[in-house]
């Protein structure tokens, strides 16, 4: 009878590592060797690698639907017109986006994000008005919004974190109260550095109810949590095509139709109007208003089957089930280790995602990541576009490893391992 519960635990670990094999087989990328090692990848929050289909999908329209879309009559024309359009409405079922209007292309988050900051300031905002950036902000999502208070009169405030990196409630309420000029609110779903899954829904509950709109970046949300921006009732949602599985180049911007209406464009060119003339013009209805000039069309096809098995392993409970062992392993681990700490732990170890950005007293992470390098392992160092964060930290950056569906026990448990001889070696 002893043994009973032993067993069944690993026959269920047996399953989960069978399943992620699986995977890995759908990633070209994984089975190649660096510096003579076998390639761990652990750097998935800056950039994750290409699903097979959307490789297949990525080199079938390069080389034969390579044609300009909504413009021709022709059969190339309108077949890649198709498949953008079928990208789009992948994105609005991922989303739960209400329609296709709602769902803007751009060439990645950062892109996103900054014909938000202009659009909605100049539109939305009068001189005096302010912008609550949260402190944990991606470059993106912070100088995008100083750019827009400046060119127009407007002003930027910090929502500061707590110290074990989560957002506080309380404290929230407290500055929208205290401050009846904040007019938007924007912060991330999860944070590149701390990893975090944030209280979005209750955070634009508490923004709305100050009439305060609310943007968020969802790059690493959209990866690690499931969205729906119907019931989050955000105003905002973006995200990057290659941090899930898609090329890089395209972004994604949703927005609540009658915002995105009463925004001015952010960009002219062409598909963005509906006539022109040096008397005036006038623009296209959503979504092309923001779509100006040829978009990347290709990337934006290769978003639906990213979001496919996007979708497929975050539904997955076996898939789960390894990313919580890997969280859990590596906390336990971690904290074990003299001098180091985890930068970004919130008291719900459920909230916690597998990004984990490391300070290593006596350490530096370049110093670390290079060595690491050479084991075959991919991380990332230095300040992760994030210097706010980051420099809160540390004054010399930190190590991120983050880990993705493709990843397993075992490169966790290596990582560890090698992680330790890092150390050692360096101290």
């Amino acid at each position: 009878m002893l043994f009973r519960p032993k067993t069944k635990v690993c026959l269920v670990l047996l399953q989960v590592m069978e399943i992620i094999e699986q995977i890995r087989e759908e990633f070209p990328a994984l089975h190649q060797q660096v510096w003579g090692k076998p390639l761990i990848y652990l750097d998935n929050a800056a950039t994750t690698q290409k699903h097979r289909k959307v490789l297949e999908l990525q080199e079938r329209m390069s080389s034969l639907t390579n044609a300009n879309i909504h413009r021709a009559l022709h059969k190339l024309s309108a077949d890649a017109t198709d498949m953008y359009e079928a990208g789009r409405e992948a994105v609005r079922l991922f989303l739960g986006a209400e329609s296709r209007e709602e769902i803007i292309f751009t060439s990645g988050a950062t892109a996103a994000l900054n014909l938000i900051a202009s659009s909605l300031v100049r539109s939305h905002m009068i001189p005096g008005d302010k912008v609550l950036v949260c402190e944990a902000e991606h470059h993106s999502n912070i100088v995008p919004w100083q750019l827009a208070c400046e060119a127009f009169g407007r002003s930027v405030e910090v929502l500061p974190v707590e110290e074990n990196g989560e957002i506080s409630l309380e404290r929230l309420s407290e500055l929208l109260e205290a401050d009846d000029r904040i007019r938007i609110l924007t912060v991330n779903h999860i944070s590149n550095v701390l990893g975090i899954i944030n209280p979005v829904a209750e955070i634009v509950r508490l923004a709305h109810s100050k009439g305060v709109l609310v943007v968020i970046d969802g790059a690493q949300g959209v990866v690690h949590d499931k969205v729906s921006v119907k019931e989050m009732d955000c105003d905002f949602y973006v995200f990057s095509g290659h941090k899930i599985y898609a090329p890089t180049g395209i972004g994604v911007l949703y927005g609540k139709r009658s915002l995105l209406e009463s925004m001015p464009p952010y960009m002219g060119g062409g598909d963005m109007v509906d006539s022109v003339s040096f008397s005036g013009t006038t623009y296209a209805p959503l979504p092309l208003k923001f779509e100006a000039g040829t978009p990347n069309f290709v990337a934006a096809a290769c978003l639906k089957p990213a979001l496919e098995f996007a979708t497929a392993v975050r539904d997955d409970v076996q898939v789960r089930e390894c990313e919580r062992r890997i969280v859990t392993a590596m906390v336990g681990e971690l904290q074990q280790l003299e001098g180091l700490r985890i930068c970004g732990l919130p008291q719900d170890l459920s909230l916690k995602t597998p990004i984990f950005s490391l300070s290593i007293e006596g350490v530096h992470p370049s110093d670390a990541a290079q060595m690491l390098d050479k084991m075959g392992i991919a991380v990332r160092s230095g300040l992760m576009c994030a210097e706010p964060i980051v420099s809160r930290f540390s004054d010399q950056g930190l190590l991120r490893v983050s880990f993705a569906p493709y990843n397993t026990i075992f490169e966790c448990e290596t990582f560890i391992s090698k992680l330790k001889l890092v150390i050692n070696m360096l101290l």
